[in-house]
């Protein structure tokens, strides 16, 4: 990213454009922005667009893709591309969805409704009982090489062009045919079976005859659903009742976005009242019924009341289908179904992924042809255009489709086969699952890796690990300092009997810290006193107990009959955060034991209760980036205001102090989240004047936000500093050396998330994303077109740094300079993108593969990250407790992140070379046959007779020399302890240089000199009969073949050798059942073995010594490590 280098172009073969161009005003040109961007380069001064660098002159977005469209590109592609865009629209068009309207939901009554929505099924096959056979058909002959088989198989049913016997031509394509269907259909099975499992989960639902258990497919919308405590929620439904006596309940939504933490719903007001039957009851006795607008509910109407009740709802009133109920049972009315749920509104289609190596072949396999044609054209030619040339044209065709071997389709799909089972057999990697066996060589060639943050990188379990104090620091190992000071701080207090009925309360320490002298130093066992009471009392976290069922199997919700023991409590949060604060300040001494709407009690070491009125609360936001709470002390009256926040937003807010910024970059670069903790104390005088003005504020109709906000800024002022707490997102197992192998093996790592930029910030630090040396370049946040101009420009001035934005400001930058940003963005060793949509997640995905033509892979945990696993080249899911409905969309499914170093690592790496080598190998065995076909006729007067007919063409395609063949599937050029020990090896991969034009005209040498070598021998050789020139030839040819794949192969494994010679014991064994075609009295002679020993060691003794040499003296990187 140097400033001498201009931005140019990462798409090929792009003509650059002139840039001034006076068409662009018009494309560009918006009301609220200056029309006279598009008159300047990118990269421009910050000091107002004023001075012009040339340097920097780029193409916008709009005119990148710009070229001449005419005849010449019609024929050399166009055709497949208006051809593809064509049925792209079809598909789209056959696969819409239904445009939502607004609807009335009856309370319990489905049959109600007037129109008929979509069964509550889950599908994830990609094909029907109707579109099985036809699409597995399209996928394959879509490939030229089947196509090629099939026209080619078909031409044999006309007499002139018949060449042999038809199942020479048939089975071959119908043996890959019936492997392929068979392949399919193994996989969706499997899907289907793990739709139905979702599919077939009971649940409760309320009828006129009581409760009855319903199938999760049967779900129709109106229905009353009863869901139980950890059971998914089926449907997108409308949160009516609980069992909890607060009137909410928490759901985790890991399923459906990997986080763990558990979010807050509340229960509609006129239906949390009833009791349990009478939601039932009154429901389906009363015309109740919810009005749905297309995105959200509006308002639940019950008409038959009297007076009539009418209440709007907000989001926190619903359920959303995959996640799953934390707490209670829940009652709720199905508003939304099956492909109408948020979670499948939020997904993409699942797309047919085709490997790279598979395009790469097709591309060889057109060249073969095109090579085949113009040798059937020279045969013609040389024999002169007479008589029914185009006949014999034809037949030339036919004789040399060998070129093109159907048996190369058969061996890489049983290739990629074996690669899938010994990926699932690997006990280095447990747990793992192939879902997509068509593409394991695409884990060998990837360059981009998409990463979801929460869930996949870490763990989202805070672990609280660091105290501030400013002139002390607490860390884990001296948390005990902590504690021992709390134990001592509440020692001193009396118990006083408590007039309320909540227990003993009132006991505060003895010693009274006056509000209005806060320039006295005070003892640390003081600060630490008040920093872990702020910790324990500023939160939104809520202690749950386990209900005791009783003997009607209700919950009981006395709070007499619930456990309160410490073994029965859970803390429940909407942040991770929040949590791992509150279970320090218990470990610690200070325990929080009860919360509601109103009060909250804490437990002191002495079992002693505090209790505290909550007067007002101001929960976080993105915006303010802190959180507060002002409670009163029931004991002493005393009202406290605390507030704690992230650094940037409480700088200004805390007194001043010579430490806080210096302790916070420390902890930052440690990979902690920070939290500033402060207080201030309020008289009671000070307070009211304070709830006036805020309810006022509140009360206003015009700029309500911004009145709220400013009262509530004019309390913090010079509040005292209290601490400075960190805390570590645990991060998944080895995912530090897994991030630096990965790294090392050039693969650049992208972290998409949906967090804030601060927390994804920290996490990129923690997780050595970032390594410490790197500079980190915020993309500041940009609205508009000026903005983003600027801001690319500061950016593209950074050097060797990783970037940082936001999903709103890549938006922006995407609608305006598209092409730039990517280019720069590439460029960085890593990105992080935070407050990402799933949809966006996606967009990044094709956004690289269409600027890059490199190969992505996204691997995630939860719901959203399905359509960015589903998106990308090869996708990923983690298998875990945060669901898995991620894993089940992707093409493979791990159960922990560094799995991830030895699928690429090893098996990636093995399944890329194995098939690579396997490709050619195979085109090898037909291009040999070809041109001892070429010579053949070539001597005999350019005549269309096949050289080798019936059984043995079909024999030295299969029996003969397939087992060796395939067992190149076995075949590694270093061990997997090696391959992890150096991932540089595998950068060699991304470059395609095991399969590339170059090895495949090398392949191409071999087998026209071989196929020369093995036929003008075999004539030369051959005495009376021409029969003996069939037998010397081919006993060659098969001899040739054998030794071949033992010189191709690198690593030597039991099953190659028995490969070898089981091959050549059944061509011995078969010599004596081919009368037909062999003499069996000349094949037992001497002059017979002597001739073909010379003929085959011709043809591989000097192919022998050119590799010996090669390594040599110019060995390959990975064989310098093996020795």
């Amino acid at each position: 990213m140097s400033d001498s280098i201009p931005l140019n172009p990462v798409r090929k073969n792009i003509r650059r454009v002139p840039y001034y161009n006076s068409a662009r005003l018009s494309r560009f040109s918006s009301e609220d922005e200056p029309s006279n961007l598009d008159e300047m380069p990118l990269m421009m001064s910050e000091e107002g667009f004023e001075n012009d660098e040339s340097d920097y002159q780029t193409l916008p977005r709009a005119r990148v893709g710009q070229r001449h469209q005419g005849l010449g590109w019609f024929l050399l592609g166009g055709w497949k591309v208006l051809c593809g865009s064509c049925c792209d629209c079809l598909a789209r068009l056959c696969r819409r969805r239904k445009e939502l309207k607004a609807r009335t939901v009856w309370l319990g009554c489905p049959e109600k409704c007037e129109e008929k929505y979509p069964k509550n099924a889950i599908k994830n096959q990609k094909y029907n009982i109707f579109t099985f056979v036809p699409g597995v058909l399209y996928q394959q002959f879509k490939f030229f090489l089947n196509l090629y088989f099939l026209v080619v198989a078909c031409s044999q049913f006309v007499p002139s062009l018949k060449i042999g016997y038809l199942y020479t031509y048939w089975a071959p394509l119908g043996f890959v045919l019936a492997v392929t269907m068979v392949r399919e259909a193994v996989d969706e099975v499997r899907r289907h079976r793990r739709d139905k499992e979702m599919n077939s989960q009971l649940y409760s639902k309320l009828t006129v005859r009581g409760k009855i258990q319903v199938k999760s497919s049967d779900i129709q919308v109106g229905d009353l659903i009863i869901v139980e405590k950890n059971q998914r929620i089926p449907a997108d439904m409308i949160f009516l009742r609980t069992s909890e006596k607060t009137g909410s309940c928490f759901i985790r939504t890991d399923q459906l976005d990997g986080e763990t933490d558990w979010k807050l719903k509340v229960a509609v007001g006129c239906t949390q009242r009833l009791p349990a039957v009478g939601v039932r009851d009154e429901s389906l006795k009363a015309n109740s019924f919810f009005a749905c607008d297309k995105t959200h509910v509006s308002c639940l109407l019950q008409e038959d009341a009297d007076p009539q009740i009418h209440e709007s709802l907000s989001i926190e009133n619903t359920l959303w289908a995959s996640t799953v109920v934390a707490s209670g049972t829940v009652i709720g009315v199905v508003i939304y179904t099956g492909k109408e749920t948020r979670s499948v509104l939020n997904t993409s289609f699942a797309k047919n992924k085709v490997g790279l190596l598979d395009l790469e072949l097709n591309r060889l396999t057109k060249a073969l042809f095109l090579a085949q044609v113009v040798l059937s054209v020279v045969m013609v030619a040389l024999h002169g255009f007479v008589g029914p040339w185009y006949r014999n044209l034809f037949r030339f065709v036919v004789l040399f489709s060998y070129i093109i071997p159907i048996s190369l389709r058969v061996n890489l799909d049983m290739g990629k086969s074996a690669y899938g089972w010994m990926i699932m057999k690997d006990e280095n990697i447990p747990g793992t699952v192939v879902r997509t066996s068509t593409i394991p060589e695409e884990l060998g060639r990837l360059v981009y890796l998409l990463t979801d943050k929460t869930g996949t990188l870490t763990q989202n379990e805070m672990i609280f690990k660091r105290l501030h104090l400013g002139t002390v620091s607490y860390g884990t190992d001296t948390m005990d300092e902590i504690q021992s000071h709390i134990i001592q701080s509440y020692a001193q207090v009396v118990p006083q009997p408590s007039g309320g009925g909540g227990g003993p309360s009132g006991a505060t320490p003895s010693r009274k810290t006056q509000p209005s002298a806060p320039k006295v130093r005070k003892s640390v066992s003081s600060r630490i006193h008040e920093a872990v009471k702020a910790i324990a009392l500023c939160h939104n976290v809520t202690p749950v107990y386990e209900s005791h069922p009783s003997v009607n199997g209700e919950p009981e919700s006395a709070e007499a009959d619930q456990d309160f023991s410490d073994d029965n409590r859970t803390y429940q949060a909407s942040s991770p955060d929040e949590v791992a604060l509150v279970r320090w300040t218990e470990s610690v001494g200070l325990t929080l034991v009860n919360r509601d709407l109103t009060s909250l009690q804490l437990k002191t070491p002495a079992a002693q209760i505090l209790s505290f009125h909550i007067l007002q609360i101001f929960p976080f936001t993105s915006e303010s980036k802190r959180m507060g709470i002002i409670v009163r002390e029931e004991s002493t009256g005393e009202i406290t205001f605390y507030m704690k926040g992230a650094d940037v937003a409480m700088a200004s807010i805390v007194q001043y102090n010579d430490w806080l910024e210096e302790e916070c970059g420390n902890m930052a670069r440690e990979g902690l989240r920070t939290l500033v903790v402060s207080k201030k104390c309020l008289s009671e005088e000070q307070y009211q004047d304070f709830e006036n003005r805020y309810n006022q504020a509140k009360l206003s109709i015009h700029d309500r936000a911004l009145k709220v906000a400013a009262v509530v800024e004019s309390l913090e002022r010079e509040m005292e500093l209290l601490c400075l707490t960190g805390v570590e997102d645990q991060l998944q197992a080895d995912v530090r050396p897994t991030l630096e192998l990965l790294r090392n093996a050039g693969i650049k790592i992208w972290m998409l998330t949906g967090d804030k930029l601060e927390t994804a910030t920290c996490i990129a630090k923690s997780s050595h994303l970032v390594s410490r040396s790197q500079d980190i370049h915020i993309f500041r946040p940009v609205s508009n077109r000026g903005e983003a101009h600027l801001e690319l420009n500061a950016f593209r001035r950074k050097h060797d740094c990783a970037l940082v934005i936001s999903g709103d400001s890549l938006e922006v930058c995407l609608r305006y300079y598209e092409h730039e940003f990517v280019e720069l963005a590439c460029q960085c060793p890593a990105v992080v993108c935070c407050r990402c949509s799933p949809t966006q997640k996606a967009q990044i995905v094709r956004l690289l593969q269409q600027h890059t033509a490199n190969r992505t892979c996204a691997i995630g945990d939860g719901g959203n990250d399905v359509s960015m696993i589903q998106a990308a080249d090869c996708g990923i899911g983690i298998e875990g407790k945060e669901g898995k409905q991620a894993s089940l969309a992707a093409d493979f499914s791990i159960t922990q992140f560094k799995h991830i170093g030895r699928l690429l690592m090893v098996h990636g790496r093995n399944s890329y070379k194995r098939s690579a080598a396997l490709g050619q190998f195979v085109m090898h065995r037909g291009m040999i046959i070809s041109t001892m076909q070429a010579v053949f006729s070539s001597i005999f007067y350019f005549a269309s007779v096949p050289l080798y007919q019936g059984f043995l063409m079909v024999g030295y395609a299969t029996i003969y020399t397939m087992f060796p063949v395939f067992s190149l599937v076995l075949d590694q050029d270093v061990k997997p302890e090696m391959a992890l020990l150096y991932p540089e090896l595998y950068k060699d991969l991304t470059k395609g240089r095991s399969l590339s034009f170059k090895t495949f005209l090398i392949w191409v040498l071999i087998s026209v000199y071989q196929g020369g070598i093995l036929m003008y021998g075999g004539l030369v050789l051959f005495e009376s009969e021409f029969v003996h020139v069939v037998a010397i030839s081919f006993t060659a040819l098969v001899l040739t073949e054998l030794l071949m794949v033992a010189l191709t192969i690198r690593t030597w494994h039991l099953f190659m050798v028995l490969a070898e010679f089981f091959s050549l014991g059944c061509y011995l064994a078969s010599l004596a059942f081919l009368n037909e075609y062999f003499d069996l009295s000349f094949i037992t002679t001497w002059p017979f073995l002597w001739k073909v020993s010379a003929i085959t060691l011709v043809s591989c003794l000097p192919l022998y010594i050119i590799k010996y040499l090669k390594r040599k003296f110019s060995p390959p990187s990975y064989s310098k490590l093996s020795s």
